[in-house]
């Protein structure tokens, strides 16, 4: 299936791009989902369905759920188990929501997932998301240390403290699975992302914010959206120094996107379907962007070390940080960070530099003598 996320900053027009992108793809005979929880009037077709996310139902749901497979063990502990009619949503829950949408749309028969995702910071936090929780549930459970059943009573014996219940486990191979499903989408080779701007001041800075956040996960922007442009030319001279004002930006976005989508200005709210297939962004067929690949070179002859490659398009070496934590590598960059699991080969390795050649993160590692296989 082919997923498009549209996200952009507040007020920037995103949802109407992502009705408007919905609706392109309809009209080229595509089976369409649209998931927003905000698209308006208009946004109506033979192929296309509209699905708004319910974080308060969906909060609920799974809330009983876990509270239904974990029964034997809250009885055990006198807990009062809560009704539906108690439950209120808890901060995080609309996230989740829109991550569980976005799984199950692409477990559907439709052929393209339009996905109006929140503004851009709010978005690449959410696409974050799943593996950093993936990450939290594995630290702490590790599937690989749940002993047999049968040994569990001695081993509670010998450690001195009860051993984690197998319904502990049980929902932690649950979650596990859940999540891994939601990130095997998101970095899926049809999984593109959309950023829409009004040319502006700091439409660029916006540009360069996303573009190093999607770059940190290992996520392509395949378009930007410049929305709301106006006419090139106008008697009104108000109108004309805005204009003027407004296409320097555009330039400005011209030059620091690789692909530019422009849109006009209705000069109102767009209004239905007519209006919204004036502003379809991007030719149905657009092929997704191709996912950045963070190759290891082997330089062990020339210097003796492997190179890996990391790709950070507008990163400053002001904004970097590096900690080798294990096999991880704990990677901030500006705003944002990540823990990175090494590939194979740099985990029998010493990290002995970094240098950041343009947008290049290049990390230097050592074979450790101790730990890389001797050549005969």
């Amino acid at each position: 299936m082919r997923i498009i996320l549209v996200t952009g900053p507040g007020g920037a027009g995103r949802t109407t791009v992502a009705a408007a992108t919905a609706l392109a793809e309809a009209g080229a005979g595509k089976r369409v989902v649209l998931l927003s929880e905000d698209a308006g009037a208009g946004v109506e077709g033979e192929r296309l369905t509209v699905l708004r996310p319910d974080p308060a139902a969906d909060f609920r749901r799974e809330f009983l759920g876990f509270q239904a497979r974990s029964g034997a063990a809250l009885d055990l502990l006198g807990a009062a188990p809560f009704e539906d009619a108690e439950l209120t949503e808890l901060p995080g829950s609309r996230q989740l929501a829109l991550l569980r949408a976005v799984r199950d749309a692409a477990r559907g028969d439709h052929d393209v997932a339009v996905v109006d995702l929140p503004p851009t910071p709010e978005a690449l936090a959410v696409l974050a998301l799943p593996e950093q929780l993936r990450r939290y549930v594995r630290r702490l459970l590790p599937p690989e240390r749940q002993a047999a059943r049968a040994l569990r009573p001695m081993l509670a014996q010998l450690a001195g403290v009860p051993m984690p219940a197998q319904w502990l486990y049980e929902t932690t191979a649950r979650w596990e699975a859940e999540l891994a499903a939601v990130q095997a989408v998101v970095e899926a080779p049809g999984t593109g992302v959309r950023l829409v701007v009004e040319p502006g001041p700091a439409a660029v800075r916006a540009l360069r914010t996303a573009r190093l956040g999607l770059a940190l996960q290992g996520l392509a922007l395949e378009a930007v959206v410049a929305n709301r442009l106006l006419p090139a030319t106008s008697e009104d001279p108000w109108l004309a120094g805005l204009t003027a004002e407004q296409h320097r930006h555009l330039a400005e976005l011209r030059t620091a996107a690789d692909v530019l989508c422009e849109l006009p200005h209705l000069g109102r709210d767009p209004r239905g379907a007519e209006d919204l297939a004036l502003l379809a962004p991007v030719r149905p067929d657009a092929p997704p962007a191709p996912v950045p690949a963070w190759p290891v070179e082997d330089r062990r002859e020339e210097d003796g070390v492997l190179v890996w490659h990391i790709a950070l398009p507008g990163a400053v070496k002001e904004e970097l940080g590096l900690v080798r934590r294990g096999d991880e590598l704990l990677l901030t960059v500006g705003p944002f960070r990540r823990s990175i699991p090494l590939p194979g080969a740099l985990r029998r390795c010493t990290v002995t530099g970094a240098a950041l050649v343009d947008g290049d993160l290049r990390v230097r590692f050592t074979p450790d003598p101790g730990l890389w296989p001797r050549t005969p």
